[in-house]
Formats: structure tokens, sequence, C-alpha cells
């Protein structure tokens, strides 16, 4: 079933506080760390949050297990259902296995194989079905309505950002000088909860998004402050939303500072960069804040800037064809 924003409430700063403290106890804080090789890239101090640290090898984790740690009885009794390309099937699938819930995920078909298993290792049952994640979501809805699950909306769903805003809060914790953080956008969850954090913490930082040229629905929503389709050809499939979610969007709205396109060989040349720099395995979506930093580059200038590393689940044959 949908839910209209209007009936959502946006999360507060103490709503992010509380989740921090239900995640404490099943997830590790994930290291902020310098990264001389990407500063002088850029021309400014960075940071890297490595969200690809956490246990599914995404942020998303944080919010699937925020949200299936606050269901009610009768929720966890019928079970959770979700539509996903992979991080956000994870990150359910994780928080479902932790409570003792059973989940079913809709994936498309063709859905990465390494998150797949790793949603099916976890314990939910995958329903491939659809040639995208639209047709994904609109199963997952179709299925919801008739058994009763819970459905858990990727994009419209205050416990997941409030649980994924927690890297945020994680990240000035550790360096209050932070001057700008740079998000990537697929549904924007990630990037409404750290306009959340920022709004409540720090309203002087920058939250900016990105997002693939080729899957900009996010993008042009934000631009036009409508909801509006487009194509979704990126490869990066942590970016690959055709259609926005008004939820996140009516936050980033508000309070996102600036939201920029780069193409996908600009995020495959950060890929590769990211990787080396680090020395850890970052996924497209997850090298997306570093495309964004070096498109900003003169306006970035001296700044000290966090990127969010939001995933590292790239395939061997990813990664064959990146190298």
């Amino acid at each position: 079933m949908s839910i209209s924003s209007h009936a959502l409430v946006v999360p507060t700063l103490a709503d992010v506080r509380s989740a921090a403290a239900l995640i404490a106890d099943h997830l590790p804080k994930t290291p902020l760390y310098p990264s001389p090789v990407l500063s002088r890239a850029v021309g400014a101090e960075i940071y890297v949050k490595h969200e690809n640290h956490l246990p599914t090898g995404a942020f998303k984790v944080r919010g699937g297990v925020n949200l299936c740690g606050r269901l009610s009885d009768d929720e966890r009794a019928t079970g959770v259902i979700a539509a996903s390309t992979g991080n956000h099937g994870q990150s359910v699938a994780f928080g479902a296995s932790l409570f003792g819930i059973t989940a079913k995920i809709c994936v498309p078909q063709g859905a990465n194989p390494l998150k797949v298993r790793a949603i099916e290792d976890l314990g939910a049952e995958v329903i491939v079905q659809g040639v995208d994640f639209e047709a994904a979501k609109a199963n997952a809805a179709r299925l919801s309505a008739q058994h009763g699950y819970r459905y858990v909306n990727s994009g419209d769903e205050p416990l997941l950002v409030a649980g994924v805003a927690t890297h945020t809060l994680e990240i000035l914790e550790a360096e209050p000088g932070i001057e700008v953080i740079i998000v990537p956008i697929g549904g924007g969850s990630g990037a409404a909860g750290a306009c959340v954090v920022v709004q409540g913490l720090k309203p002087d930082v920058e939250v900016i998004g990105v997002q693939s040229e080729a899957s900009p629905a996010a993008y042009l929503s934000w631009k036009q402050g409508a909801l509006v389709t487009a194509p979704n050809k990126t490869f990066a499939e942590g970016l690959a939303t055709g259609a926005p979610f008004e939820f996140p969007q009516k936050i980033m709205r508000e309070h996102l500072a600036d939201f920029v396109l780069v193409s996908d060989e600009a995020l495959a040349d950060a890929q590769l960069r990211m990787i080396e720099a680090t020395r850890n395995l970052v996924e497209a979506a997850g090298a997306a804040p570093l495309a964004a930093a070096l498109a900003l580059k003169d306006r970035l200038a001296g700044k000290k800037i966090a990127l969010i590393c939001s995933g590292g689940n790239a395939t061997p044959d990813q990664l064959r064809a990146l190298l």
C-alpha cells in the first residue's frame, strides 16, 4: 500500500538519537577516515564515511534495524515485504532476522546477484518479478495488500530515514568541523536523513546530493518542486530510481543545499579512484560523492568535506568491467 507523505511525520534530531541508541546494540559505528589522496585530488580536506564497513556492506541497514526494532507485535507476526535493487532488501532482511520477523523481498529481473544471494542468506524470501525497480515495487505493494504484510517503502518511511540519518550524526560527532556532507541519492532517504541531522545539530553545514544523469528522477523532482519520473539507465544500481519518493523530496526541498548530476563515466572514474585511495571495496553509488566533489572543486576548495561512501557491494564482474 502507498502512504501519502502528508500522513508521514518528518523525524527530529531526537528521533535520530533514539534510532542511534537502538542501533548501537546491533551495528558498529562506521569509521570516518581522512584521505590525503582524495584531498589532493579535490583540493579540499576530504574525509570518507565508510558505510561499506556495515554488515550488509551498505548504509541502509541502519534503517532496517531501526524499523524492524520498532514494529508492533501484530506487524512482527504478519511479517514484512519490500522492493529493492539490493541494498534496501538486505537492510530489511537483516533487521527482520534480528527480531525474528519473516521477510519477503521483491527484486527485478537482472538484480545484482551478489545482493540477491546476500538477501537470501539473511533468511528472507526473494521474489523475482518485473523488468525494473518500479515493477518490483508494484509487485510488493500488491502482495502487501493481498496478504497484510507490513510494506516497507524504501523512501517514504520515517523510521528508515531516522535510522540512516545516524550516519550523519556519527560524522558530526567525530568531526565537528565538517562543513560539507555529500550524499549519493537514489530514493533520497540518506540525503533526507542527513538534512534532518544537520538542521537539528549544525544548520550551517551544507548537504549536497548527487545522482547519475542517466537516472535523474530525484534531481529533476528536486529542481522542479514536484515529482517527475525520468529514464532509469545508470549502471550504478544504488542510484537507479526512475520515480522519486515524495517524503524524502519534501525534506530535501527545504534543506538540501545543492544537488548535482554526474555522468556514468564520472562515476566509474570515481569508483576506481576510491578503491585505489581507500583500499576498500566501493560500489559505484558509494563513489558518487567523490564524483560530485571533483565536479565542484572550485566551490569546495579548502573546505572540510565528508563523503558518504554508501556501500561496497560490487560484484567481481562489475570490478572486472571497471578495471
